[in-house]
């Protein structure tokens, strides 16, 4: 059995069948088995490609079917979504040795009549490459933009809406990028330069972020677990565009900051380090497995000022009622800035559940400025591109709550200020992932 591509398989099996984010169900996959770094590499380019193109692949696939997709086991249309992944997608891998190993995992997992069946499929498929051809012409610009750069028609209709077809391709084509690996130092114990150095010696290719002056890109690394800079709390693995928050938040050392939406704690660590460890922050999460997390991180980090809480960000208006100097709500949101990150998010998101989103964001960001004292300071902010859950939740805000104003976000990021009141990053446009910050000053 191909050791990689049965690992890459069980991966697969649990983002598809289990609701697993790839992520964790790669990582969970790796460690269960001994694969060389040629190997590891292989089945993660598996995992992450055929996560990516899951519509795509499945609408390929129809074409050489006789029966429903569903009506075809769930370990069988996995299996058969990596064969038509190397088929068409990994121009390297022999025609022959995809059919092969998808053959021999399926003997593994069902009897001799689905085995003739997927070999059938897949060797129809490398003969006829041309029946699963995308729709071409006017009438079909979005089908084909979908299909080709792997994203849900519905979605890249509305972003065709919103910024035309050119900068719809270019978003799409952003999230099929490869994410480059974004640290943040802990510069309660480094400095960023005494991290690239000692990344360097741990084999890490790595250079400093334009955006935040404590962010590291790593441009070439192994396993990250591996790393003894991340045991030792030297960084924190945190996006890149994610790190401005803290610094428009700007607390200082000795205040109480009021953190509603914080797990897992990377813009909570954050804040404690620009506090220099000292005042008293409340991170607090509804999930008890995620204020473990957040726990976890601090005592890795050294971190001492964080006080995990586990409460609905609904009640903390209630709880903490005009008591804390900054209160920062990292809303829930539909996350579609962040999609290069999370390849199997952009098959789960619906347009529904960005509607269902913004009653909530509305009602924690409600509660959340209760919890500011006066002449305190209250950032809002999301990991999405969509203005009913930034902007539109903002002005809805300030209409009803005449005692806060909107001040100028982009006077307060770290290296590349801008003019805007409210700061949206764009990815096909800044570069990075895309995320939403507002600052408010309650009077």
């Amino acid at each position: 059995m191909d050791k990689a591509r049965e690992t890459a398989l069980k991966a697969l099996h649990e983002v598809n069948e289990k609701g697993a984010y790839a992520n964790v169900a790669l990582a969970r996959s790796l460690r269960a088995v001994k694969l060389s770094e040629v190997d590891r590499r292989f089945a993660t380019e598996l995992v992450y490609g055929a996560v990516k193109a899951g519509g795509t692949l499945d609408w390929m696939l129809r074409r050489y079917l006789n029966r429903p997709l569903s009506k075809i086991p769930p370990m069988v249309r996995d299996i058969l979504r990596l064969g038509i992944y190397q088929l068409f997608f990994l121009a390297r891998v022999p025609a022959s040795a995809a059919c092969n190993t998808a053959v021999e995992m399926t003997k593994r997992c069902s009897h001799a009549g689905t085995v003739k069946f997927v070999n059938a499929v897949l060797r129809t498929a490398a003969r006829e490459p041309e029946k699963a051809a995308f729709p071409m012409g006017k009438a079909h610009e979005a089908e084909n933009l979908a299909l080709s750069l792997q994203h849900p028609e519905w979605l890249v209709r509305r972003w065709i809406e919103q910024f035309g077809y050119e900068e719809a391709r270019a978003l799409c084509a952003f999230d099929n990028a490869q994410a480059v690996l974004s640290l943040r130092t802990n510069t309660l114990k480094i400095t960023r330069d005494k991290l690239i150095e000692r990344l360097s010696q741990e084999g890490v290719e790595a250079e400093a972020s334009a955006w935040a002056p404590e962010g590291v890109l790593c441009r070439r690394h192994g396993a990250l677990d591996d790393l003894p800079s991340l045991q030792q709390g030297l960084f924190q693995v945190q996006d890149e565009s994610s790190m401005l928050v803290a610094h428009v938040l700007a607390p200082e050392p000795g205040e109480f900051v009021l953190d509603v939406c914080s797990a897992p704690g990377g813009k909570t660590t954050h804040i404690a380090a620009l506090m220099e460890d000292q005042g008293r922050i409340v991170a607090l999460d509804v999930h008890a497995h995620k204020i473990e997390r957040i726990a976890e991180n601090c005592e890795r980090l050294g971190i001492t000022s964080v006080q995990p809480l586990l409460l609905d960000a609904r009640e903390a208006g209630a709880r903490f009622s005009c008591q804390a100097d900054r209160v920062l709500v990292d809303a829930p949101c539909s996350g579609l800035g962040v999609l290069r990150r999370r390849p199997d998010a952009r098959w789960r998101k619906t347009p529904e559940e960005i509607a269902a989103l913004v009653p909530l964001q509305r009602d924690i960001l409600r509660s959340a400025a209760a919890a500011v004292k006066r002449g305190g300071v209250l950032v809002y902010s999301t990991c999405t591109i969509e203005r009913e859950e930034n902007e539109a939740v903002i002005e809805d805000f300030l209409s009803q709550h005449e005692d806060f104003i909107l001040e100028n976000t982009g006077d307060f990021l770290p290296l590349q200020k801008r003019t805007q009141k409210m700061i949206q990053l764009y990815p096909q446009r800044d570069g990075t992932d895309g995320f939403f910050i507002a600052r408010l000053l309650r009077r």
